[in-house]
């Protein structure tokens, strides 16, 4: 893998060429040039990523293709790479998206790595990892906040990520496996409250959180589920929104006052939640990962906590397919990484304090 190009050029994904331009020739594709305040080091194009010619060309020059797009542009992408035999990496949370690229997957000559982002993602590839201690599984619960430092208002929010995409994780349910059986779960509900170093926050079901975990751990475990954290009352005014006010019927609507009422902030901060539960031996035991990230500096620019936390995940997955670490063609599932080869990988680094 030499040539790899970026599509979208937000935030995310912006990083995410910055990194992975390191070490191999990127090139950022964007429908806009854009404009930030320093120099970018990699070679920019623009075009319509809607497009299937455009993107046959775009394929045809690169080796392996990276989208930081909105989950609903995926789709096009993913077929036109699967066709191309291209490498394929995303951050869909989006569950109908992933299960399409599973779909055609089956007889990829190329890696089709969806979900490559923090929920799902790094948080499935940390919970696997913990899981491993343990001779029989019991419970395993996931947690994920990308949150103001400082919040204010009722909503206690900010959008640093797509809007769309948090309204999505919003509206569609959830899987879970609850009493031992795989079943869905509406978003929003299973509210219960976390107490984070003295910081009262809740968190409740979010969809597309899990990735495929539930499949991978059927039959093994008697609870699996994953939550959003979130400052208390956020998840009842969500509700408010869509089902009292009904914008649910209008989530472009929503998506605009959402965006326009809470923009992103500069002080971020990313919570990682882990809980395992099972026996070691014969032994009934807990194990906990807990870690909060916040802005860092790279390459002289400052960085919120939920763009480079994404971006490193991501690039990460892209590393160990280079180097051979993972397998070189078919569907590849978060949890089947290992997160001791994904921190030590350039990226990944970023995550070891």
């Amino acid at each position: 893998m030499k040539k790899v190009v970026v599509l979208g050029l937000g935030k995310v994904g912006t990083l995410v060429a910055i990194l992975l331009n390191k070490r191999f020739e990127v090139t950022g594709v964007d429908k806009d040039t854009p404009h930030y305040n320093y120099e970018l080091p990699f070679s920019i194009e623009s075009g319509d990523v809607t497009s299937s010619e455009f993107l046959e060309d775009l394929f045809a020059r690169h080796d392996a293709v990276v989208s930081a797009l909105p989950y609903y542009l995926n789709k096009k992408v993913a077929e036109v790479a699967h066709k191309n035999g291209v490498h394929y990496f995303d951050l869909t949370e989006d569950v109908e998206t992933t299960n399409f690229i599973r779909s055609i997957a089956h007889n990829s000559k190329s890696v089709m790595a969806p979900q490559c982002g923090l929920a799902p993602g790094l948080i499935g590839i940390i919970g696997a990892d913990l899981a491993g201690n343990f001779t029989k599984l019991r419970d395993m619960e996931l947690r994920v906040g990308a949150l103001p430092r400082y919040p204010n208002g009722l909503l206690a929010y900010s959008f640093t990520w797509s809007p769309a995409g948090v309204i999505n994780e919003y509206l569609n349910d959830a899987e879970v496996i609850h009493n031992g059986v795989r079943k869905m779960v509406p978003s929003l509900d299973g509210l219960e409250y976390i107490n984070i170093e003295g910081q009262e926050f809740e968190a409740f079901s979010t969809s597309g959180g899990l990735g495929t975990m539930c499949e991978t751990y059927a039959g093994k475990l008697d609870t699996l589920n994953y939550k959003t954290i979130r400052y208390p009352g956020h998840g009842r005014l969500m509700k408010f929104l869509m089902y009292e006010l009904i914008l649910k019927k209008d989530k472009k609507l929503l998506e605009e006052i959402l965006s326009k009422a809470k923009p992103p902030v500069k002080e971020d901060v990313v919570y990682v939640y882990v809980v395992v539960e099972g026996w070691k031996d014969e032994r009934l035991l807990r194990d906990e990962y807990f870690k909060a990230f916040y802005p860092i500096e790279i390459d002289g620019e400052m960085w919120r906590a939920i763009s480079w936390t994404t971006a490193c995940s991501i690039c990460a997955v892209v590393e160990l397919v280079a180097d051979g670490k993972l397998p070189q063609e078919g569907f590849i599932k978060q949890e089947d990484i290992k997160l001791s080869e994904l921190l030590a990988t350039d990226s990944g680094s970023f995550f070891v304090d």
